[in-house]
């Protein structure tokens, strides 16, 4: 009898401790899957490659890509296991079936059908059989996000770092930064007198900085004065940002020039006061 209850009682605390079993490993499963995954579609300006890194919390389950044109024809579909780590990368290579001028979408699913765990998708503009210049990421992780990142804060806008000038330089650089890698930049020129006298389109790079060195001389330089530099990436305020620089007789003024200018002309007045007082004071008195 004490048998049988024993017996009894060693299957409830064993019943009891698979539920408690099932229940943590459902949990932990639902934790997991709560967590998301993250990728970041990458190309450069003129290439014929898309580049796809990623990372799940799931890392036992395949990760399907499928790309669709501008007309929403399917022009690649792949599928990949993300490594130990739940990180993964896939290329694309921009083949004959990529005839359309426009946005592509890039669609990654973790499962198919009803068992798809996660779904992200990215565009990429492809001209010409070209990509253009693209750093874009989508994330429906919660906690840390690993991937690499640009320099740009999101949503930062564009930020004019400088303009880069050498003394008596016929030639000045504009340096920035922007959260906005896929769009190229419009740098713009205008005189004192409002006419525009030079205008430019740059690509920003993968980090988010960007350069254009603006030439000066000819005929529309020939005002002096200060000349308004606008940087501008799109129509929203963020995205435009303008400063001056200061040509005199053709040639760039480097900054605070005129005040230091101002200030040897100062120092000059100066020693020359300081020593006709010197001066009158060793003149000998009759």
């Amino acid at each position: 009898m004490n048998f049988r209850r024993s017996t009894t009682s060693m299957a409830i605390a064993l019943m009891a401790l698979s539920l408690v079993s099932m229940t943590s490993i459902q949990q932990d499963a639902f934790a997991q899957q709560s967590q998301g995954m993250s990728i970041m579609a990458t190309a450069d300006k003129g290439s014929d490659t898309i580049t796809v890194i990623g990372e799940t919390v799931s890392s036992l389950t395949d990760v399907t890509f499928r790309v669709t044109s501008p007309n929403m024809s399917v022009v690649s579909v792949d599928q990949i296991s993300p490594d130990s780590n739940g990180k993964f990368v896939k290329e694309f290579k921009v083949g004959p079936t990529w005839t359309e001028d426009g946005l592509y979408k890039i669609t990654v699913m973790q499962g198919i059908g009803n068992n798809s765990l996660y779904t992200l998708n990215v565009l990429v503009e492809v001209v010409n059989g070209m990509t253009e210049r693209t750093s874009i990421t989508e994330s429906n992780m919660e906690g840390v996000f690993t991937l690499p990142q640009n320099n740009a804060a999101t949503d930062a806008g564009l930020i004019l770092d400088a303009i880069m000038i050498e003394n008596g330089s016929t030639m000045f650089e504009v340096t920035g930064l922007t959260d906005r890698v896929s769009q190229d930049i419009t740098v713009t020129v205008t005189a004192p007198n409002g006419n525009v006298v030079t205008v430019d389109q740059i690509s920003p790079m993968l980090s988010g900085e960007f350069a254009a060195k603006i030439a000066v001389g000819g005929s529309l330089w020939k005002q002096d004065g200060f000349y308004t530099v606008t940087v501008q990436q799109f129509d929203d305020p963020k995205y435009t940002v303008s400063t001056e620089v200061d040509i005199l007789d053709g040639v760039v003024v480097p900054e605070f020039g005129t005040i230091a200018a101002m200030i040897l002309a100062v120092a000059i007045i100066s020693i020359i006061a300081v020593s006709a007082k010197s001066r009158l004071s060793i003149i000998p008195r009759y």
